[in-house]
């Protein structure tokens, strides 16, 4: 049993395996950049792979400022609407991670950028978020937390085994008489 605040084991495995590959990224990622900079600066020159670095963060600016207004604008009319926003939300989401990664000084980074925040790019990108998202979810064992016997490792019991899914949702409506 762990103390009230502490992190189970196997989360802190997690936890410290994202922070290397953070961390393995924060170092890579800038070396790539420059051995590509210098690369396209010996191909066609200093002040050209200047020029293409900064026509690249206007265009990316101006994708950013539309898309970003786009997601945003989406995601209100979502909520107004009172339909849950998921997509909408990824979509902001992947706008701000693609505006930062366009903001990023280098030919590789606004390559991704320009893949995450693209609308016609964007979806695919989505898959993959949601993917991610839902394995982190699921767990190793592909069901919903809590749901199977109480012998099945990622369950609770409050489903029957191998529905996969969260227990049926009935809607109604209350009354007060």
């Amino acid at each position: 049993m762990t103390r009230p605040g502490a992190t189970p084991y196997a989360s802190r495995g997690r936890r410290s395996w994202v922070l290397r590959w953070i961390f393995l990224a924060l170092l890579v990622v800038p070396m790539v950049e420059v051995a590509v900079i210098v690369a396209v600066g010996r191909a066609i020159g200093g002040w050209p792979t200047f020029a293409l670095l900064l026509v690249e963060s206007l265009i990316g600016a101006v994708i950013v400022k539309r898309e970003g207004g786009r997601s945003w604008a989406a995601l209100r009319d979502a909520l107004r609407s009172g339909r849950m926003p998921s997509r909408q939300i990824a979509d902001a989401a992947l706008v701000l991670v693609g505006g930062t990664l366009l903001l990023t000084p280098g030919f590789v980074t606004d390559a991704v950028g320009f893949f995450v925040i693209l609308p016609f790019t964007r979806p695919i990108t989505r898959r993959w978020l949601e993917a991610a998202v839902a394995r982190r979810l699921l767990g190793p064992f592909g069901d919903w937390p809590g749901s199977g016997d109480a012998g099945n490792p990622g369950g609770g019991g409050t489903a029957p085994r191998g529905t996969g899914g969260p227990p049926d949702v009935i809607q109604g409506e209350v009354v007060d008489d």
